[in-house]
């Protein structure tokens, strides 16, 4: 039976929440790296990491085993494992507090706000929901059970330990939570609610936006249902049976319906990362499923409501 590596332990402290990086050297049997760092400027040759990196070898920034600081002269050792934190560019501050919706020493729920992202992606690195819970609430080994865009807000699951994040991801990945969401958007009668909507949905990696295939073999349905009205709006149910990227978005926006505030459906737009002004509408509302740790039948409800719904005129003005 093959042997696992072990992995050494991290020197290095999360700072703000976030992990390091942590890299393992690959072999190198034709000699082409006589050193560390002749090894990480052809690593990250050409990207925007090329000059950072440089940064952080010269001002010692770069730990191996044990905490010992490595330099572009030391010796390239395959197989190794080094450490760093990335630089990071100043993020705009999100000024919106996550609620706890409940807590045990299994897991966590929480209330996400809008424009924050659940983990760290692109250049949303502290601006996390994960990075601000792990240092608020002092859950250092805090991890994410599925994920809600960034534009979208409501309730998000957190497993408390390393133990317990198998269990609690697999339920989201065999489809066990019941799942629920609530969406403002323009009412328009000639459309028959409920229907339940079904089209193949692809996301290609680096475009924003996700598209419908036209007559491709499904593989996205939601189950849109009218709940009330308001004047032009309406007030929305929304019931994902499959989890693509920007699902419901996509289907609303198929139906004529595109949810307020969406950036991306019908029409790409480009606000600036700092304007916080009219929120996407969408709000993931209720989590129900049988605990998989403590055999518990949960059903957590979003304490957040929709501001379009409430008071259409601040939310169009961003008061």
């Amino acid at each position: 039976m093959r042997s696992r590596t072990r992995i050494p332990p991290s020197p290095l402290p999360q700072i703000a929440g976030i992990d390091p990086v942590r890299l393992r050297l690959p072999s190198d049997t034709e000699g082409r790296w006589p050193d560390l760092g002749s090894y990480l400027t052809e690593r990250y040759a050409g990207t925007k990491g090329a000059e950072s990196v440089a940064r952080l070898l010269a001002g010692g920034r770069i730990l191996g085993p044990g905490g010992r600081v490595l330099a572009a002269r030391d010796p390239y050792e395959p197989g190794s494992y080094l450490w760093f934190h990335r630089d990071m560019d100043p993020e705009p501050v999100v000024p919106f507090p996550i609620g706890v919706v409940h807590r045990d020493e299994h897991l966590l729920v929480v209330d996400k706000p809008h424009f924050l992202a659940t983990t760290p992606r692109g250049s949303h690195i502290v601006q996390t929901a994960l990075a601000r819970l792990r240092a608020e609430l002092d859950l250092p080994e805090l991890s994410p059970a599925h994920r809600l865009d960034r534009l979208t807000a409501g309730l998000v699951m957190f497993s408390v330990r390393p133990e317990d994040r198998g269990a609690y991801q697999q339920l989201f990945a065999e489809r066990r939570v019941a799942k629920e969401y609530e969406a403002v958007a323009f009412h328009d009668p000639r459309t028959a609610l409920p229907c339940t909507v079904r089209s193949r949905i692809e996301k290609v990696r680096g475009v924003i936006g996700a598209s419908e295939v036209p007559g491709g073999e499904p593989n996205a349905e939601s189950t849109v249902e009218l709940l009330g009205t308001r004047g032009e709006l309406g007030r929305y149910r929304l019931t994902p049976h499959t989890g693509r990227t920007h699902q419901l978005r996509v289907h609303m926006n198929r139906l004529g319906l595109p949810i307020l505030g969406d950036p991306v459906y019908p029409q790409l737009l480009d606000p600036a990362p700092d304007d916080f002004r009219r929120p996407l509408q969408l709000l993931a509302r209720t989590l129900a499923f049988t605990d998989p740790v403590t055999g518990a039948e949960h059903r957590f409800e979003s304490g957040l409501r929709l501001r379009a719904w409430e008071d259409r005129t601040a939310w169009e003005s961003g008061g």
